[in-house]
């Protein structure tokens, strides 16, 4: 049902997961082990999630979501990205001169190194503009790092730090799939009081967990 959407503003970025193991003890290179990142593509405006891609942090596994964000949406819009490298060629590829693109780049404290509870501690951020004309008021990604906080508190297998993590990739890819469409057509969002489908003119109720299955 998400598929051709006209949008405005969109933003993305990857959450990370793993499937068995982290990717340091992954000593067999198995693919279907180690480290995973869910890129996410959320509208700005009605919360909706457009789309989403379970893989690597890698240039493929980047353009396969951009491509996906393509076949979503219609129209020109703006888009927001963290400062991986891998989406400047992957939105220009995929999107073209459909998009407005810039970059939120956060900057971390060299004197303090990633612990294993906390990142380190961003003392500034940087825009760079990628493509187009970006509104500079509109460059933020914070709605979509919201979600990404929404998803780990809603997905037992996402919550750090505990032996709930996913030992199957097949089975994170659906719990992925399962809560994102809950969050698109059952969950009422509390900013909006309506769900972000019904926000974004794709249903006019609240869906039943029934109506998904």
């Amino acid at each position: 049902m998400v598929n051709g959407l006209p949008v405005r503003d969109v933003q993305c970025d990857e959450i990370w997961g793993f499937v068995g193991c982290k990717e340091k003890r992954n000593a067999n290179g198995d693919p279907l082990r180690g480290d995973t990142y869910c890129f996410v593509a959320i509208e700005r405006n009605t919360k909706l999630v457009l789309t989403w891609h379970l893989g690597r942090r890698t240039a493929r596994d980047t353009e396969a979501f951009t491509e996906k964000l393509n076949e979503s949406t219609r129209g020109k819009f703006q888009i927001t990205t963290d400062g991986f490298g891998a989406y400047r060629d992957a939105v220009s590829y995929s999107l073209g001169t459909r998009v407005d693109f810039a970059q939120l780049i956060k900057v971390y404290a060299s004197s303090q190194e990633e612990t294993r509870y906390s990142p380190a501690e961003v003392v500034s951020t940087e825009v760079v503009p990628v493509i187009g004309n970006p509104n500079p008021d509109k460059i933020c990604t914070s709605h979509v790092e919201r979600q990404n906080l929404s998803i780990r508190m809603a997905m037992r297998r996402m919550t750090r730090l505990t032996n709930a993590f996913s030992k199957k990739w097949q089975n994170l890819k659906a719990a992925y799939a399962l809560w994102i469409a809950y969050y698109n057509f059952c969950r009422v969002h509390q900013t909006l009081r309506v769900t972000p489908a019904m926000e974004a003119g794709l249903t006019s109720h609240v869906w039943s967990i029934s109506e998904i299955l």
